[in-house]
């Protein structure tokens, strides 16, 4: 049988993608396109934003492994097949990656080191009040691979640590609540709300003025998820209005993010290239080849997607 990698990689992307699987996958016949080895031969997937279409007509497809964390574009995808099991990407060095960059941008907010970029820029040489970890509240929202490994990063270096999710989880050192009810008083906690969650129909649009308008006067926002989970022009009203200090954001509704949008200049935002945990081809093939060898020896397959919870 064969496996398709169906990506949308630039050149490089390949480059530094295809030996890792080749080598993680040896013995294995992999093909990047349909046409290479026949419909009938291919039963398993391996997924980066495939084109629309490209997973139907194969009646062999066994698996469908996302070689990204995120799964909200497949799961929109109604050509890809829903009866076929569908694995996302759960990396330790992703989650680590996710957890530096957590922490990045909560020290600089707490800091104020954003702040004194902007003067620097300005030739101020202007110091203010230095606070402690501990006299900061954050607010982890979304309490899964990524979001644990964010929250304990968080707590190790002194922060006060809230975490929420949709359904109750303990984590040690960690206040953690769940459901609807708890969240506008976990908004109401947190001086840095950071954002992990995933991307599902009560998520998007989940940061909207009523929600900033939930989180403490002069509180910032960390979004580290999905850009259709925020509504940009309140976010935009809510830095206006001083109701948001900052937001640092990684993801946007439309990426790349257009030249003549106005988070790009707006002195209260920080935009990062969605670059805040990367997949590593080096650690991601392996993990991609143990569920290929588990689909071929019949044994129980990882971080299989609930279709119907959407992640």
């Amino acid at each position: 049988m064969t496996i398709l990698v169906a990506a949308d990689f630039d050149a490089g992307e390949w480059a530094a993608w295809w030996p890792a699987l080749g080598a993680a996958l040896p013995g294995e016949r992999l093909v990047r396109s349909v046409a290479e080895a026949g419909a009938d031969t291919i039963d398993i997937a391996l997924v980066a934003n495939p084109p629309l279409g490209a997973l139907q007509g194969l009646p062999q497809l066994r698996l469908i492994q996302s070689l990204w964390a995120g799964v909200d574009r497949l799961l929109a995808d109604p050509s890809v097949p829903a009866e076929v099991p569908l694995a996302r990407m759960v990396d330790p060095a992703m989650n680590a990656a996710m957890a530096e960059t957590a922490l990045w941008a909560v020290l600089s907010l707490h800091r104020g080191f954003f702040a004194y970029a902007t003067r620097q820029r300005a030739a101020e040489w202007r110091a203010h009040a230095q606070r402690r970890a501990g006299e900061i509240t954050v607010a982890v929202l979304g309490l899964g691979q990524m979001g644990r490994a964010a929250a304990l990063t968080l707590a190790r270096h002194g922060y006060r640590v809230l975490g929420w999710s949709t359904r109750p989880c303990t984590i040690e050192g960690i206040d953690t609540h769940a459901g609807d009810a708890s969240l506008p008083q976990v908004l109401a906690a947190a001086q840095i709300v950071v954002n992990l969650l995933p991307l599902t129909p009560a998520t998007r649009g989940l940061f909207n003025t009523s929600t900033f308008d939930r989180m403490p006067q002069g509180a910032s926002l960390v979004n580290l998820a999905r850009g259709a989970q925020v509504v940009e022009a309140d976010l935009l009203t809510a830095l206006e209005r001083g109701q948001l200090r900052h937001a640092v954001l990684d993801v946007f509704v439309v990426e790349p993010l257009p030249a003549e949008h106005p988070f790009w200049s707006h002195r209260q935002v920080t935009v990062l290239p969605h670059v805040a945990a990367q997949t590593d081809p080096r650690t991601a093939a392996q993990i991609v080849a143990r569920n290929v060898q588990a689909l071929r020896g019949g044994q129980g397959l990882r971080a299989l997607v609930d279709r119907r919870r959407g992640y």
